[in-house]
């Protein structure tokens, strides 16, 4: 069983936690520079504010109406940070799909699914003041749907369960095929051209049909409604965020053979963003011990730094990702696993350089070196030709900067209140 863990209206809802005054009110979260908006509470929706609506065009109309605010993302970050950690102890194992989503496996966990879900949301909203929707059902995509229906629906306590097929027929009849995870609005049209309009019509095709229509992606989908879980996060198109992480053969003190491990899963999450024709603009790296180890001292941790501006080139990732572990390493501990994550992804095509980025020249060669290690690798073999960074100490001397700063217009920010000292939340 798979259960997925949706913050509900994630960059809404970090802003009602520091600013309970916001609940009940039209809240919108701008994007890169308040160009447009990106997240929209629900009263906003209401209005009719629809997502990418121009941020000039929500003052003409509505004004002092809806509060407007730009993306903080250093506390969402953190906030999702807090959530994750939560997760972390709540199931075996836990795969971070975004910055607002993750999946956790609950093989070998014999509870009430049901109770442990509520009980699971009532913790992270009681912890961190963040609302969740979690989802349990056989595959991941039958999971997906079923956390849009405990948002949905208040009467599931913020957790629904499809765990028999009485009730995956119920959900997929009720389902909109466009709103299936992995299918979207691209394939609306053709399917519904073939009359297949929900969720419960794609089921009832044959493996082929949907095949010959949505290729492999789509008969995994097919084969998800059916119970059979074969869809990995990884295995997505469009993803929001791209992550790499894994556990080491042995556990790992030395901050140097920690460093190796985060520059490769740096590497690998930037390979993976070339691939789609994306950029991030957030880097995220985690570390952690070995929670079995009880008779070893515990630490687990995560960080996230903001780009100047977004980017898919293999050197900037590498050296953003090792910045961060920089940051978090703390010697003495035993370290079990560690993972990167890239976020705030768009078009390769569509990036808004800042000045404070490095200059474009470097830019250039950096790419025009990203593109041949992936035409090396790709006709040598993964991992034929890599960065220094991944096998050897990094040389200081070189004068590389390491400091990222976020130099985005953010004009209606609000504080960083759990990550900067400066702006910490006053009571009076």
């Amino acid at each position: 069983m798979f259960a997925l863990v949706d913050c509900d209206n994630c960059y809404v809802s970090v802003e009602r936690v520091f600013n309970p005054s916001l609940e009940g009110r039209p809240v919108v979260v701008l994007s890169n520079n308040d160009g447009c908006a990106v997240a929209r509470s629900a009263e906003a929706k209401a209005l009719g504010i629809t997502e990418g609506m121009p941020f000039f065009k929500i003052d003409e109309q509505f004004g002092n109406k809806v509060v407007c605010l730009s993306s903080n993302y250093s506390l969402i970050a953190d906030m999702s940070s807090r959530v994750m950690s939560i997760l972390r102890k709540a199931a075996p194992e836990i795969e971070v799909y975004s910055i607002d989503e993750a999946f956790l496996i609950l093989d070998g966990m014999q509870v009430d699914l049901k109770r442990w879900g509520e009980e699971l949301a009532a913790k992270v909203r009681k912890w961190t003041g963040m609302p969740v929707s979690i989802g349990i059902a056989p595959t991941r995509t039958l999971a997906k749907m079923a956390s849009r229906f405990a948002k949905k629906y208040p009467g599931y306590n913020k957790c629904c369960v499809i765990d028999s097929e009485e009730k995956a027929e119920k959900a997929m009849r009720l389902f909109a095929v466009e709103d299936v995870w992995g299918i979207g609005r691209r394939s609306k049209d053709k399917l519904e051209y073939y009359g297949v309009r929900t969720a419960w019509d794609l089921h009832e095709r044959k493996a082929s049909f949907v095949r010959s229509l949505l290729t492999v992606t789509g008969e995994r989908t097919w084969k998800e409604l059916h119970g059979t879980s074969c869809i990995k996060p990884d295995l997505l198109e469009n993803k929001k965020s791209i992550m790499t992480s894994r556990s080491f053969a042995a556990m790992l003190t030395e901050f140097d053979d920690l460093r190796t491990q985060v520059s490769n899963f740096a590497a690998h999450c930037a390979q993976k963003l070339r691939t789609q024709r994306s950029a991030a603009e957030m880097v995220t790296v985690f570390i952690a011990t070995n929670p079995f180890r009880e008779d070893l001292p515990q630490y687990s941790v995560q960080a996230t730094v903001v780009l100047p501006s977004p980017t898919n080139t293999t050197p900037q990732i590498v050296q953003a990702s090792v910045a961060v572990l920089e940051r978090l390493f703390i010697k003495g501990f035993h370290y079990k696993r560690a993972g990167v994550m890239v976020s705030g992804l768009c078009a390769d095509s569509a990036i808004q350089m800042s000045f404070l980025d490095i200059p474009e020249e470097r830019r250039e060669r950096y790419l025009a070196l990203s593109r041949l290690m992936d035409e090396v690798n790709r006709k040598n073999g993964d991992d034929t030709l890599v960065l220094g960074a991944q096998l050897y100490n990094r040389d200081d001397s070189t004068g590389k900067a390491t400091t990222f700063r976020n130099s985005i217009k953010h004009d209606k920010r609000t504080p960083c209140y759990t990550t900067n000292l400066k702006e910490i939340i006053k009571v009076k």
